[in-house]
C-alpha cells in the first residue's frame, strides 16, 4: 500500500457505492492466496461454533464468546453520559459519538449523515432499490442478510425473550431491552420545540423531521408524503390491498403481523397498563400515553386556521384536511368521500351490514369492537367526565369537550346559504344536507328518506315498535337511551337554560336557541303553495304535511288519520283518560307535560306578548297570532253544513260535531253532549256548588271564567256587545 496516497484513499471513499464495491473486489484477489493459507482448512461460511443458550451459530469462537455477554448480562462499559452499558469498549466508542454529535459521512441523495461509513453504506442501499435478500414464505424482500433473518423469526413464532414485568415476548435481546424502557419511565432525549422526551436517540431525530416538515418520499399514486422510507412503504400497502395476516377469530385481514397482534388483544381482554387518575385500562403503553394527554390538557399544536389545539401533531394534521377540502378516498357505492382511507374503510361496514360486535345487554349490533364498548357505558352508568357550568356529566372526554363548546358560543363553521354558524365542521356539513336536498337513504316501509344512514336507522325502529327503553316515573318507553335522558328531564324539572326576552326556561340549551328564533322574527324557511314562513327546516316540512293530504297513521278507535306517529299517539290519549300531569295549584290534570306547563302561566299572571291594536296581553305567542285574526276579520275556515265561517281550524272543526253529532263527551249527572272536554269541564260545575274563579274586587265566585270576565266588565264600565 505504498503507493496509495491520502487523497487516492479519500477519493476511494467517495465513489459511488457499486464502484467501490468493485474496486474492493479487484485489491482482494491479490491478497486472497495468502490469506486463505493462514486459515483453517474448513468450507466458506460453515459455522461449527453454537450457543448453547438459544442455538444460534457462529463461523469463529471469538464470536461466540462475545455473544454470550448478551445472556449473562455483563456490561463491563458504560457511558459517562446516559449510563448506558455495553459487553464491549468497542461498542461504548460508538455509542458516544451519538452525544458527540459528529457525522463525517452524509449522504449525497438525500444528505442525512452518520457516524461511521458502514452505516453510510448501508443506508445508500435504501436508494439504490437492490433487495438481495428474500423471504420464502411471504416474499418480502430485504436489502441485507440480517434483515431477513430478523423478519424469519416472525414467521417461526420463536420468542425466548420475556419481560418479567408484562409478560411480554421478543424475539430478539435488543427488542426487550427497548420495551423495557417503557416500564423505567427514562427518557433522556429531549425535544426542543416542544419538550416531548423519547428513550433513544434515534426516536428523537425521528420525531424532529415532524417539525423540519422535510418529507423526501413521496407516493405516486396519491402524493401523500413522507419523513421516511419506512413511512411510504407502509402507506403503500393502504393502495394494494394486500392483506396476508389474518386473524382467527373474526377473520379481519392485516398488512402487517404487528396490527394483527395489536387486533389480537381486542380479543384476549388483556389490559396491562392502567391511568392512576380514572382507572381505564389498555392493552398497550402508547394508548395510556395518549390517554394521559385528556388529563394533563397539554396541547401543543395549533391550528393556524381556526386556533384548534391538539395534544399530538398528527391529530393537527388530521384536522387541516377538513380546511384544504382534499378528500382523497371515495366510497365506489354511494360517491362519498373522505379525507383518509380509514375514514372510507369505516364507511363501507354501513353498505356491508356486517357488526360482528353485539351487547349482551340489549342485542344491539355494531361494525366495531370500539363502538360496542362506547354503547356499554349507556347501560353501566358511568359518567366521570362532568362539565363545571351545568354538572352535566359524559362517558367520554370527547362528548364533554363538544358539550362545552355550547358554553362558550365559540362557532367558527358558518353556512353560506342562510348563515347560521356551528362549532364543529361535521355539524356544518350535516346541515347543508337540507339546503342540497339530497337524501339517499330511504325508508323500504313509508318511503321516506333521509341524508344520513343513521337517521333512517333510528326512523325504522318507529316501525319495528321495539321501545328498550322506559322510564321509571311514568312508564314512558323510548327506542333509544338518549330519548329517555332527555323525557326524564321534563320529572326533573331542571331548566339551566333561560331566555334573556321573557325568561322561559329550557332543560336543553337547543330548546332556547329554537325559542329565541320567535323573538328574532327570521323565518328563512318558506312554503311555496301558500307562503306561510317558519323559523326551522323541519317545521316547514312539517307544515307542508298539510297540503300534500297524507295522513299515514290511523286511529283504530274512531278511524282518524294524521301525518305523524307523535300526533297520532297524542290523539290516543284522548280516548284512554290518563292525565299524568297534575297542577299543584288547581289540581288540574293534563295529558302532555307541555300543556301542563302552558296551564300554570294562567296561574304566574307573567304575559309578555301584548296586542298592538287593543293592548291585550297573551302568555304565549301562539296565543297573540290567533287573537290578532279577530282583528284582521279574517275567517278562512268555513262549516260545510251550514256556511259558518271560522278564524281558525279547530273552532271550525269543533263546530262541525254539531251537525254530525260525533261528539266526544258525555255528562254522567245528566247525559247533555259536549263536542270538547272543556265544555263538558265547565258544564259539570253546573251540578256542584263549586265556584273555583273569584273576582279579587267584590269577592263574588262564578262557575265559568267566560262569567268571570263579564262581571269584570261592570266594574271598569266596559260592556262588550
Amino acid at each position: 500500500m505504498e503507493g496509495v496516497s491520502v487523497c487516492s484513499t479519500t477519493a476511494f471513499h467517495s465513489l459511488p457505492l457499486f464502484v467501490s464495491l468493485s474496486l474492493q473486489d479487484q485489491h482482494g484477489a491479490r491478497s486472497q492466496r495468502s490469506q486463505e493459507a493462514d486459515k483453517p482448512h474448513r468450507r466458506k461460511g460453515e459455522k461449527t461454533y453454537s450457543c448453547d443458550e438459544c442455538g444460534k451459530d457462529f463461523t469463529r469462537a471469538e464470536g461466540l464468546k462475545r455473544h454470550k455477554f448478551i445472556h449473562s448480562g455483563v456490561k463491563p462499559y458504560s457511558c459517562d453520559l446516559c449510563g448506558k452499558s455495553f459487553v464491549e469498549a468497542g461498542d461504548l466508542k460508538t455509542h458516544q459519538l451519538i452525544h458527540s454529535g459528529v457525522k463525517p459521512y452524509s449522504c449525497d441523495l438525500c444528505g442525512k449523515s452518520f457516524t461511521q461509513a458502514g452505516h453510510l453504506k448501508t443506508h445508500q442501499v435504501i436508494h439504490s432499490g437492490v433487495k438481495a435478500y428474500s423471504c420464502d414464505l411471504c416474499g418480502k424482500s430485504f436489502t441485507q442478510a440480517g434483515g431477513l433473518k430478523t423478519h424469519q423469526l416472525i414467521h417461526s413464532g420463536v420468542k425466548a425473550y420475556n419481560c418479567d414485568l408484562c409478560g411480554k415476548s421478543f424475539t430478539q435481546a435488543q427488542s426487550l431491552k427497548t420495551h423495557q424502557l417503557v416500564h423505567s419511565g427514562f427518557k433522556p432525549y429531549s425535544c426542543e420545540l416542544c419538550g416531548k422526551s423519547f428513550t433513544r436517540a434515534g426516536h428523537l431525530k425521528m420525531h424532529q423531521l415532524i417539525h423540519s416538515g422535510f418529507k423526501p418520499y413521496s407516493c405516486d399514486l396519491c402524493g401523500k408524503s413522507f419523513t421516511q422510507a419506512g413511512g411510504l412503504k407502509t402507506h403503500q400497502l393502504i393502495h394494494s390491498g394486500v392483506q396476508v395476516y389474518s386473524c382467527n377469530l373474526c377473520g379481519k385481514s392485516f398488512a402487517w403481523a404487528g396490527d394483527l397482534k395489536k387486533h389480537q388483544l381486542i380479543h384476549s381482554g388483556v389490559k396491562a397498563y392502567s391511568c392512576d387518575l380514572c382507572g381505564k385500562s389498555f392493552a398497550w403503553a402508547g394508548d395510556l400515553k395518549k390517554h394521559q394527554l385528556i388529563h394533563s390538557g397539554v396541547k401543543a399544536y395549533n391550528c393556524d386556521l381556526c386556533g384548534k389545539s391538539f395534544k399530538r401533531a398528527h391529530s393537527l394534521k388530521t384536522h387541516q384536511l377538513i380546511h384544504s377540502g382534499v378528500k382523497a378516498y371515495s366510497c365506489g357505492l354511494c360517491g362519498k368521500s373522505f379525507t383518509r382511507a380509514h375514514s372510507l374503510k369505516t364507511h363501507q361496514l354501513i353498505h356491508s351490514g356486517v357488526k360482528a360486535y353485539s351487547c349482551g345487554l340489549c342485542g344491539k349490533s355494531f361494525t366495531r369492537a370500539g363502538d360496542l364498548k362506547k354503547h356499554k357505558l349507556v347501560h353501566s352508568g358511568v359518567k366521570p367526565y362532568s362539565c363545571g357550568l351545568c354538572g352535566k356529566s359524559f362517558n367520554q372526554a370527547g362528548d364533554l369537550k363538544n358539550h362545552q363548546l355550547i358554553h362558550s358560543g365559540v362557532k367558527p363553521y358558518s353556512c353560506g346559504l342562510c348563515g347560521k354558524s356551528f362549532t364543529r365542521a361535521g355539524s356544518l356539513k350535516n346541515h347543508q344536507f337540507i339546503h342540497s336536498g339530497v337524501k339517499p337513504y330511504s325508508c323500504d316501509l313509508c318511503g321516506k328518506s333521509f341524508t344520513r344512514a343513521g337517521d333512517l336507522k333510528m326512523h325504522q325502529l318507529i316501525h319495528s315498535g321495539v321501545k328498550a327503553y322506559s322510564c321509571d316515573l311514568c312508564g314512558k318507553s323510548f327506542t333509544e337511551a338518549g330519548s329517555l335522558k332527555k323525557h326524564q328531564l321534563i320529572h326533573s324539572g331542571v331548566k339551566p337554560y333561560s331566555c334573556d326576552l321573557c325568561g322561559k326556561s329550557f332543560n336543553r340549551a337547543q330548546n332556547l336557541k329554537r325559542h329565541q328564533l320567535i323573538h328574532s322574527g327570521v323565518k328563512p324557511y318558506s312554503c311555496d303553495l301558500c307562503g306561510k314562513s317558519f323559523s326551522l327546516a323541519h317545521s316547514l316540512k312539517t307544515h307542508q304535511l298539510i297540503h300534500s293530504g297524507v295522513k299515514a297513521y290511523s286511529c283504530d278507535l274512531c278511524g282518524k288519520s294524521f301525518t305523524r306517529a307523535g300526533d297520532l299517539k297524542m290523539h290516543q290519549l284522548i280516548h284512554s283518560g290518563v292525565k299524568a300531569y297534575s297542577c299543584d295549584l288547581c289540581g288540574k290534570s293534563f295529558k302532555r307535560a307541555h300543556t301542563l306547563e302552558t296551564h300554570q302561566l294562567i296561574h304566574s299572571g307573567f304575559k309578555p306578548y301584548s296586542c298592538d291594536l287593543c293592548g291585550k296581553v297573551f302568555a304565549q305567542s301562539s296565543n297573540l297570532q290567533s287573537h290578532l285574526v279577530t282583528h284582521s276579520g279574517i275567517k278562512e275556515y268555513s262549516c260545510d253544513f251550514c256556511g259558518k265561517t271560522f278564524s281558525e281550524k279547530k273552532y271550525r272543526n269543533i263546530h262541525v260535531r254539531i251537525h254530525t253529532g260525533n261528539y266526544v263527551s258525555c255528562c254522567d249527572q245528566c247525559g247533555k253532549l259536549f263536542t270538547t272536554d272543556s265544555q263538558l269541564q265547565q258544564h259539570m260545575f253546573s251540578h256542584t256548588e263549586e265556584r273555583p274563579y273569584k273576582c279579587d274586587l267584590c269577592e263574588k265566585t262564578f262557575k265559568a271564567p267566560h262569567h268571570l270576565k263579564k262581571h269584570q266588565q261592570i266594574h271598569t264600565r266596559k260592556q262588550l256587545y
